[in-house]
């Protein structure tokens, strides 16, 4: 995917995270026991990967239509570094809970920014044939500031 098919594509992305959190039937379920460490160990070495300045590695964790959008790991990593910097480099990050609605998993990620700005990810997680995670695309999205 170039990263103008991307940049044009990320606003349906973000609008089918809102419409199918705001349309399940009821209040977005959290993930099978054993589907929340899964995912989160998925994340977690992506994130050590992006630490590592180890393209390859983080390559290796996006789903299969993400990795055939970028081709390669040096295009997916350009990527990330531009438009995700926070993943990239967060100053912190911390696992949120791991949600089920319309029959999609999503994991949030709290994350600080170097600059201090808090935003949180919604990962959407895609299960695959032998039954592992990868990450199928990620939505960011700035938290507010905490009420005193």
């Amino acid at each position: 995917m170039h990263r103008r098919t991307f940049l044009r594509l990320y606003p349906l992305f973000a609008a089918l995270l809102v419409a199918v959190l705001a349309t399940a039937a009821t209040a977005p379920a959290t993930a099978d026991e054993g589907d929340g460490p899964a995912i989160r160990a998925v994340i977690t070495a992506q994130m050590d990967a992006f630490a590592r300045d180890d393209g390859p590695a983080a390559f290796a964790f996006a789903s299969p239509a993400i990795r055939d959008g970028f081709r390669t790991p040096e295009r997916f990593m350009a990527m990330v570094r531009s438009s995700y910097a926070v993943v990239y480099r967060p100053q912190s990050w911390s696992f949120g809970e791991t949600i089920v609605a319309g029959g999609e998993h999503f994991q949030v990620v709290r994350l600080t920014a170097p600059d201090g700005a808090r935003k949180v990810a919604f990962y959407l997680m895609e299960r695959q044939h032998d039954g592992g995670w990868r990450i199928g695309g990620v939505i960011l999205d700035t938290l507010p500031e905490r009420e005193t």
